[in-house]
């Protein structure tokens, strides 16, 4: 794990944090322009980035690096989140978008899943996307259609679909009585049926088909 964040303070919290959740910080960075020294000096699998940053910000920071052949996945991690800000980085190529509020825990859950290959929104910053992308009312047509999608997903597929917005693999393993594995399989699956990329993609269309946990 590389950190980046332009506060001393805030990446000596952000190490203590991780370390105690048995994730490896291999080496940190004060800035976004600091950020393809430091991936090359240390080779991290995930970059967790601030937003708010002196000399180029966050989302500048994964758009500029996310895309490079070799790279490293990035997860923005922020004091603050709105709208706007959760949407520029999943568009700039976040894997994720994770609140300095979450509890350790969670976070370490969340950059897990990112590390097998997964997304990760917590849970301010997927009912941010949500209420983003459902603000306009719902047509019938646009409902039967995100319906229709969703029936070429098994049951267990849906059901998993309808908690990707606020839990992570492991957390919905416990809640459904099945392995985190067996839960990255049914979100990986429902992903290459529905022809979608991310998580975020997923819980809108459960979410304008009315599926609920």
């Amino acid at each position: 794990m590389l950190i980046v964040d332009d506060d001393s303070f805030a990446r000596t919290m952000i190490r203590s944090i991780l370390t105690a959740q048995q994730i490896e910080v291999v080496g940190e960075a004060s800035d976004g322009d600091e950020v393809p020294a430091a991936v090359a000096e240390h080779r991290p699998d995930i970059v967790l980035v601030d937003l708010q940053m002196r000399r180029v910000d966050g989302v500048e920071a994964i758009r500029r690096n996310a895309a490079l052949p070799g790279a490293p996945r990035f997860v923005a991690l922020t004091g603050y989140g709105t709208e706007d800000a959760v949407l520029r980085a999943i568009q700039a190529g976040a894997a994720g978008f994770l609140s300095k509020d979450d509890d350790p825990a969670t976070l370490a859950g969340h950059l897990r899943a990112v590390a097998e290959g997964g997304g990760a929104l917590g849970p301010d910053a997927a009912a941010l996307v949500i209420q983003r992308m459902t603000t306009a009312p719902e047509t019938h047509d646009r409902v039967a259609e995100a319906r229709a999608r969703l029936e070429e997903l098994t049951e267990r597929e849906r059901t998993v679909a309808a908690h990707v917005a606020a839990w992570t693999n492991q957390q919905i393993g416990t809640r459904l009585g099945m392995s985190e594995n067996t839960v990255k399989a049914h979100v990986t699956r429902s992903l290459t049926k529905l022809g979608l990329t991310s998580r975020a993609e997923l819980a809108v269309l459960a979410d304008r088909a009315g599926l609920t946990p």
